[in-house]
């Protein structure tokens, strides 16, 4: 299938999406202040770089979106256009995820992945997400959360 913009536009609109302070990500931490959690941001030192992290929980939070990150929802679909390089590039991407967890975790870290249909759509309630959250972070003993829809 031929795409619907030439390649001068998708380029543009691609450099447009960036991977900090996306929607989904902003909610959370909105919600999650709201809720009067602290945390940082962005962690460089961190192993695949998390979106929030939480030093005094010893928890690291990603907000995947679910076309990047090939999440098998509602809101992922294989692109058309150039599909062996879109496979690649998300293959790449879930490894890293599994890496960086897996580095997480041997680190001593909690983790918790919250997919961006658990926080879009009308069906969808993100004060809920986050309240989950928040008790997973308050409960110690649990070391792996997930979010999705």
């Amino acid at each position: 299938m031929v795409d619907v913009v030439d390649t001068a536009t998708r380029s543009r609109m691609m450099s447009g999406i960036r991977a900090r302070n996306t929607k989904p990500e902003k909610l959370v931490r909105s919600l999650l202040h709201r809720r009067g959690f602290r945390f940082r941001l962005d962690v460089r030192e961190l192993p695949g770089r998390p979106d929030i992290v939480l030093p005094r929980y010893r928890a690291a939070v990603f907000v995947h979106g679910c076309f990047w990150h090939g999440h098998q929802c509602a809101l992922f679909k294989w692109p058309a256009t150039r599909p062996e390089f879109w496979r690649a590039k998300i293959a790449r991407n879930r490894t890293n995820d599994a890496k960086a967890l897996a580095a997480l975790a041997a680190q001593g870290w909690r983790v918790a992945v919250i997919w961006e249909c658990a926080l879009r759509g009308a069906a969808q309630d993100p004060q809920a997400v986050v309240e989950r959250l928040a008790h997973w972070l308050e409960d110690t003993e649990s070391i792996w959360f997930e979010a999705r829809a």
